[in-house]
């Protein structure tokens, strides 16, 4: 690389902005809720719109976790096809839960709209692209799967992905126009700043040591204060990591690395997704592409660019970005940055009891916008209500997966040989 880039461009770029403190003294509240990513900003949102006292504790800032480090795709749905979906969870279960995530983006981009967040939206749909003759398949299955639920979906050639996306080498895509793009950090802070504005406390730098019923109430310790609350919310996920692993869910991680050019030209921009969508790929070792407002092209893919072999990911980006986009010329990075992704052993999110009225949301398999948004919102109606009839994924009193470790040192040495073995884009 030419140069060393900066760090995420999503804070970078960010328009909004919330103004907060660390806690400080104790609280008494209808909700608790621990991590300020889209599923605790948006229970924080859903809670204060009905007027019940909230309070939202995040250890560092608002979408620092894997929210803010998001690609950015609102998707519908989840990565597993809808029928995987059934025979996991059973039709009537499964289909709720379809249901549910059909409507996230609606939710997603109706809740930007009445809160006028700004966050860069862009409904456009997405493009799910074929990397290979068998990602093809997949994506039929999909399409076959999709149309049969009336979901709006379209199965492009080869050549109208060409044209759609402007890169070369995929055999087709499936385009999802319920789907878009966004800012996810500054959607997150919009979330956050929402709330704020009807009455929701907001308090950053604030970590979370412990947390337990006494029997009348949840007790959240922090450093200088106790949260005393009716109800709680543990929506920490990937960033589990300063409460302790006696109490981090067992799941399986992998790392998300993104890198951003400087704005395309304006003439490269009508060939390079000039209808807006968003981008990723069926291969295993997944990578994405899409525009940010200005212009700038983002492409990320499963990876950890800040470990010991981090200069292999930077050299595959650059790479892949030459053998997708020849057209493009050389071009550098101007931001790099990285994120944690959490997957439960059947790739389907999961609500945990905590005990009495408490729950944690976990394993969104980095589809955290919509789901996020759809089960942070759900599980606050449930908590308040003391009714989960409604939750999309009924709760589970426990979850293991003893090979949680060695999926994730599986999927970081698969996505580093992968990228070490990627052709040039002379080899093609």
């Amino acid at each position: 690389m030419s140069k060393r880039p900066n760090g995420n461009l999503w804070q970078a770029s960010c328009a909004e902005r919330i103004e907060t403190a660390p806690l400080m003294t104790d609280r008494h509240v209808d909700l608790a809720i621990v991590g300020g990513g889209f599923t605790g900003c948006s229970a924080a949102l859903f809670a204060a719109e009905r007027g019940a006292s909230v309070c939202l504790l995040e250890g560092a800032t608002i979408g620092f976790g894997g929210s803010g480090r998001n690609v950015g795709l609102a998707n519908a749905g989840l990565w597993l096809p809808p029928e995987d979906i059934i025979a996991a969870l059973g039709h009537e279960a499964g289909n709720h839960l379809l249901g549910a995530l059909a409507a996230a983006p609606d939710r997603v981009f109706g809740t930007i709209e009445k809160y006028a967040i700004a966050c860069e939206p862009v409904r456009k749909g997405t493009l799910h692209l074929a990397h290979s003759a068998k990602g093809l398949a997949d994506l039929q299955t999909r399409h076959r799967q999709g149309i049969a639920r009336g979901y709006p979906l379209a199965l492009l050639s080869q050549e109208e992905t060409a044209a759609r996306t402007g890169a070369s080498g995929f055999h087709g895509a499936l385009f999802d126009p319920r789907a878009g793009t966004i800012q996810p950090l500054a959607y997150c802070i919009g979330l956050a700043r929402a709330a704020q504005s009807l009455g929701a406390e907001i308090f950053e730098q604030t970590p979370v040591f412990s947390y337990r019923h006494d029997g009348a109430n949840w007790r959240i310790e922090t450093k200088e204060a106790t949260v005393y609350a009716k109800a709680l919310l543990l929506a920490t996920n990937a960033y589990h990591d300063w409460m302790g692993d006696e109490s981090k869910p067992p799941l399986a991680h992998v790392h998300y690395s993104q890198y951003a050019t400087a704005p395309l030209s304006a003439a490269q921009r009508e060939t390079v997704l000039s209808g807006g969508e968003g981008c990723w790929d069926t291969a295993t070792v997944m990578s994405s592409f899409r525009l940010d407002a200005a212009g700038r092209l983002i492409f990320g893919g499963m990876c950890d660019r800040e470990s010991a072999v981090g200069g292999v990911h930077d050299v595959w980006a650059q790479k892949s970005l030459a053998r997708l986009f020849p057209d493009l010329g050389p071009v550098s990075f101007d931001h790099a940055w990285q994120g944690r992704i959490t997957m439960s052993k059947d790739y389907i999110p999961k609500i945990l009891e905590l005990g009495p009225k408490g729950l944690c949301c976990i394993g969104y398999s980095g589809r955290g916008i919509g789901p996020g948004t759809v089960f942070g919102a759900e599980c606050a109606r449930a908590l308040l209500g003391n009714d989960q009839s409604g939750l999309p994924l009924a709760s589970i009193a426990g979850y293991e997966d003893r090979f949680a470790s060695a999926k994730s040192l599986y999927y970081e040495t698969g996505a580093t040989l992968a990228h070490a073995i990627a052709p040039s884009p002379l080899s093609r």
